[in-house]
């Protein structure tokens, strides 16, 4: 759960604006939504409410935040739930992990 006072969730790396603009639209642009990235809620679920995500939806989010950050998103990772819980959550991930 995010901590609204400094942006960052709960066991997370800081997410600046930019970087939750940017994984917004890799996600956007990956699925090719109907919504601005600017208009997706950084705190409301991916999956299934909210944005709506199903799970061949989160493979391939999964997929390309891979490529463009450098780091691999592996299927049978345990965290998965957390990661993919919000775009917050998935940018802090990123945050986290990125070498690009």
């Amino acid at each position: 759960m995010p901590n609204s006072i400094d942006n960052v969730p709960l066991g997370g790396a800081p997410v600046d604006d930019r970087l939750l603009g940017e994984v917004a639209g890799l996600v956007v642009s990956a699925l090719n939504l109907d919504v601005a990235p600017a208009d997706i809620d950084p705190d409301a679920p991916l999956y299934k409410e909210g944005l709506g995500l199903d799970s061949i939806d989160i493979l391939e989010v999964a997929l390309v935040v891979s490529r463009r950050y450098g780091f691999k998103l592996r299927e049978d990772d345990r965290d998965n739930l957390r990661i993919f819980s919000s775009l917050r959550s998935l940018a802090s991930h990123v945050a986290e992990r990125r070498t690009k």
